[in-house]
């Protein structure tokens, strides 16, 4: 495990890395808290820091809190051998508990800290999470990153209506029964794909032009 703060109450840093499988004292009320805190450090940081409109700022955010990016900061931390996970659990650690941990961590750190709780939480976030390099992300997977920006913002029931078309499949995204975006492209995913990155541009008015 590569975490560097060192924590005063080791049974917070226990109960981050415990899953419900384990124990009724385990990481998911940590996780709640953890999940808020990581929001608000991350968006601080790119209001601070990232001179882009809100549009961007928000595709910004949800790339670092997202599920996938946090499995990447779980992975680099080390933490597989240290997650406490009870028999009836089998399998490798999914994603979303990986996720998960990550937050409670945070959290876990937040309290642990006391009075300097969010100093250390933002430092934990700085050291680990490479908000810096913002401008180097490829994220090229449009329909996670609608998915994820619009269930933060809106309330909605989301769907792709993909058909065959003369060079390809033309993909309609709706938002309930509101018609978004469209796309085309040579096979269906190809078509949401870019049905999503329309849709982004349009709903969180981030230029074409920035990836």
């Amino acid at each position: 495990m590569k975490i560097k703060y060192v924590f005063k109450d080791k049974n917070l840093l226990k109960r981050a890395l415990t899953h419900s499988s384990k124990s009724e004292l385990n990481y998911e009320r940590l996780e709640f808290l953890g999940d808020s805190i990581l929001d608000f450090l991350v968006g601080e940081y790119f209001f601070k820091n990232c001179p882009e409109s809100e549009g961007k700022l928000t595709v910004l955010r949800s790339h670092y809190v997202s599920e996938v990016y946090l499995c990447q900061i779980f992975d680099k931390l080390e933490l597989n051998k240290n997650v406490l996970l009870g028999k009836s659990y089998q399998g490798e650690i999914s994603k979303a508990i990986k996720a998960d941990i990550v937050e409670a961590i945070i959290a876990a750190i937040y309290l642990d800290a006391g009075n300097l709780g969010i100093d250390e939480a933002r430092a934990f976030i700085y050291e680990n999470f490479d908000l810096k390099n913002y401008k180097n992300i490829v994220d090229d997977n449009y329909k996670s990153r609608l998915q994820e920006l619009v269930q933060g913002n809106f309330k909605c029931k989301m769907q792709y209506i993909t058909v065959a078309c003369e060079d390809g499949f033309e993909a309609s995204f709706y938002m309930d029964e509101d018609k978004i975006s469209t796309g085309k492209g040579k096979s269906k995913i190809e078509a949401e794909q870019q049905s999503a990155k329309n849709a982004i541009e349009k709903l969180f008015l981030v230029d074409k032009n920035v990836k």
